[in-house]
């Protein structure tokens, strides 16, 4: 054991002093190294040895991005960033990830998120290796032109990295639709031909798939529904509450959700169609809040005012049955709730926030954006909430149905709504499966965030191991 963590500790330092000052990556790093410890200790096998393999990305691509800023007076200034793509780990198929426009980005953001991806899309079984990328860009308050422009130049530094069967980009903060119609737009004038397959997230007008918009928030609630239909392993839950649950499944269940953007909005809508009842909806200037729960009405609202209006929820503080917290955060608060559905951004429960959901009867925990929760956090929850399901188990519902999007490119096909649900609950209730079945062959049962972690390292190091890249 002793070599074990002596072990760890050096492949952590190797790694930082080869990534410094790369905060976020590091964390997602050592998030699922020190997680996979009891994996280390109890296998025949050396698969520590292999870590420092997998957690060096194979490539990554920098370029220029420049675009204009339109000024009053028609004074015109261009601006210059820096595009990333951070190709991965390709050992399960093309590239895989989103790209993310947005003023945090940096080279350990987009980094973190691919490092994550790679297990994430590890998890859904499907052919997609990890990558993640994006600039420092923000939409919010900008014209059509000065959006349209930022994807076209963006889309000059990347088109020569891509394609169909190379690496596969799709959406993520800052780009939904619009941006993706854009970038593929571009990608196509520059290449002089088109191909549906190199990017996804696309319109249903131009091979884009049904239900994607709404896939990470739907996949978000299936997996907490399949925990709470099978987990059993109840530690804190009375026995009595933890049997209504598995009867009962959402129904009535309170449920705080943060971020407004489509994995939330999409994440409440099916939480409201499975009788849950949504307490709270977010973005980065405050927090609304209803005490009996959102109506499906308010909700259409808050779509309404993000999608189309591309407003603050601050419009909505006079909304009869609302409460409006300016510069609060929903982990900020005291809300009494069962559920939490974390759907804003990295780092957005921290160790006060973990203490206060539990306060407030927080036993389930499910992670809708990526990496949201502090590793602190997270060793806190493990020991205060049942059920703690990762991010990349929880919000892989979006790039599951990205690769089924890329299997209807490839076989010139269209599935219907009912088709794509259908493979999409498939895919989640799986991942749940195989995270929890795994947790449970290493004696974790509890420990959903061992399972996930382990299912995912071990597919991938598998995959390395048969093709020769752990050999010399």
């Amino acid at each position: 054991m002793a070599n074990i963590d002596a072990r760890i500790k050096a492949i952590t330092a190797d790694l930082k002093s080869r990534h410094p000052g790369q905060d976020e990556f590091m964390q997602a790093v050592e998030e699922v190294l020190y997680s996979l410890k009891p994996l280390f200790e109890q296998s025949q096998e050396d698969y520590l040895g292999s870590f420092s393999v997998i957690a060096e990305p194979e490539r990554v691509v920098k370029f220029r991005v420049q675009y204009p800023v339109f000024g009053e007076n028609g004074k015109v200034d261009l601006k210059t960033t820096t595009g990333y793509r951070v190709q991965f780990n390709s050992a399960l198929g093309p590239y895989k990830g989103g790209l993310r426009f947005h003023p945090t980005v940096s080279e350990s953001i987009v980094k973190f998120l691919g490092f994550e991806q790679i297990f994430k899309n590890a998890l859904t079984n499907l052919p997609i290796g990890g990558g993640k990328g994006g600039c420092v860009f923000d939409p919010k308050g900008k014209s059509e032109s000065e959006v349209r422009m930022l994807c076209e130049n963006f889309m000059k530094g990347l088109y020569r990295h891509i394609g169909s069967n190379l690496d596969v980009p799709a959406g993520d903060i800052g780009v939904g639709g619009r941006e993706i119609g854009y970038l593929y737009g571009e990608y196509v004038r520059l290449r002089g031909q088109p191909d549906q397959g190199v990017l996804t997230g696309k319109s249903v007008d131009f091979g884009g798939s049904l239900l994607r918009p709404e896939a990470t928030g739907y996949g978000l609630v299936y997996i907490t529904l399949q925990a709470l239909k099978h987990f059993s392993h109840f530690r804190y839950l009375s026995k009595e509450k933890s049997s209504e649950v598995s009867e009962n499944l959402l129904k009535n269940l309170r449920v705080l959700i943060s971020g407004s953007g489509n994995v939330a909005q999409f994440a409440a809508e099916k939480v409201l169609e499975l009788g849950g009842i949504v307490c709270s909806l977010s973005d980065s200037s405050g927090t609304l809040t209803s005490d009996n729960g959102f109506t499906r009405e308010q909700l259409k609202k808050v779509s309404h005012v993000k999608n189309n209006l591309r407003e603050r929820l601050k419009v909505l503080e006079n909304e009869s049955g609302l409460k409006y917290h300016a510069g609060k955060a929903v982990w900020n608060l005291s809300i009494k709730c069962d559920v939490a559905l974390p759907c804003a951004t990295q780092n957005e429960i921290r160790l006060e926030g973990a203490k206060k959901l539990v306060e407030n009867g927080c036993w389930c925990l499910s992670e809708g954006a990526n990496m949201p929760t502090t590793n602190d956090a997270v060793d806190f929850l493990k020991t205060k909430v049942d059920i703690y399901i990762p991010a990349k188990a929880a919000n892989a519902g979006g790039v599951a149905t990205s690769a089924l999007e890329m299997a209807q490119n490839s076989a010139r096909m269209f599935w219907t709504a009912e088709e794509v649900d259908q493979k999409l609950k498939g895919i989640m209730n799986n991942i749940f499966d195989t995270a929890y079945g795994v947790a449970q062959e290493y004696g974790r049962p509890w420990d959903l965030q061992f399972g996930a972690n382990a299912a995912g390292f071990l597919k991938v190091y598998k995959a390395y191991k048969h093709m020769g890249y752990l050999k010399f």
